[in-house]
């Protein structure tokens, strides 16, 4: 049976926790923690991301985690906490729950850029 992307998204949903925009601010800087940006990018030259955060479109994300493949960012690493974004947190809880299922369990939806934004998250311009 095909799954709806909304069935796709309560999946992810239900193993991938959300985090506020508050508590991420807690996160940001340290050496533990890795933010994910999977906006595209013209999305993230547009507004800006999070300190730090990783830009990588959400096609190419298992790509840059897997230690195996060629295209492997050394910045993934399982022990690390994973706080992924996007425009409106449904692309970031799909990566997640992918991550999640490539053996990084400690992963965190920050939901949307413009959350962050308003809650007065400091914007890094790219």
């Amino acid at each position: 049976m095909a799954l709806t992307v909304q069935q796709m998204l309560a999946a992810a949903e239900a193993v991938v926790p959300r985090i506020s925009p508050e508590e991420a601010k807690g996160l940001v800087g340290r050496d533990d923690v890795v933010f994910l940006d999977v906006r595209e990018p013209n999305e993230v030259a547009a507004s800006g991301k999070v300190p730090g955060a990783l830009a990588i479109p959400r096609g190419l994300v298992e790509f840059r985690a897997d230690p195996a493949s060629a295209l492997h960012d050394a910045n993934f690493d399982r022990a690390k906490t994973v706080v992924a974004y996007c425009a409106s947190g449904g692309r970031s809880a799909l990566v997640l729950k992918t991550l999640h299922d490539m053996g990084y369990t400690n992963v965190r939806n920050l939901g949307g850029f413009k959350g962050w934004a308003d809650a007065g998250g400091e914007i890094e311009k790219v």
